[in-house]
């Protein structure tokens, strides 16, 4: 089950439409179901404070992601998002907000799944999955 929660600031947007079938959707095409997920959007504030505490990176990150999942055939995490930083990223990039909300979002998913990005090689591979993955959203999100 998807939960969406705002957490230290005030998003006046609905996103969430098509949100759960989306993700049941990749989680499926990875061979997994979804558990209890969690998008729990922040300012940078609150997630650099996230960062330092329980990565001890001291720098701005536009997504956290924790794995909470007990059975290998389940996707369960929290992923913490800055809302900020998403707008942020988005306005630079040149890319349309929502596409880039998604974008993280399904990073985080990965992540859970088991895709990682510390080396350039995975880096490369989960963009590519990444755009696999916003490729299977329906036309509602």
């Amino acid at each position: 089950m998807i939960h969406v929660s705002w957490l230290d600031i005030p998003v006046e947007i609905d996103f969430t439409s098509g949100l759960s079938d989306w993700i049941d959707k990749v989680t499926a095409y990875y061979g997994k179901k979804t558990g209890e997920v969690f998008f729990l959007f922040c300012s940078d504030a609150y997630l650099y404070e996230m960062n330092l505490a329980h990565l001890l990176h001291d720098t701005l990150t536009d997504i956290i992601t924790f794995d909470t999942s007990e059975n290998p055939g389940f996707i369960s995490g929290e992923l913490y998002i800055s809302f900020e930083r998403v707008t942020d990223n988005a306005r630079q990039l040149g890319y349309d907000f929502m596409d880039e909300l998604h974008r993280v979002m399904i990073h985080g998913i990965l992540h859970l799944i088991g895709f990682m990005d510390k080396s350039q090689q995975d880096v490369q591979d989960m963009r590519s999955q990444e755009e696999l993955c916003l490729s299977l959203r329906p036309g509602t999100l």
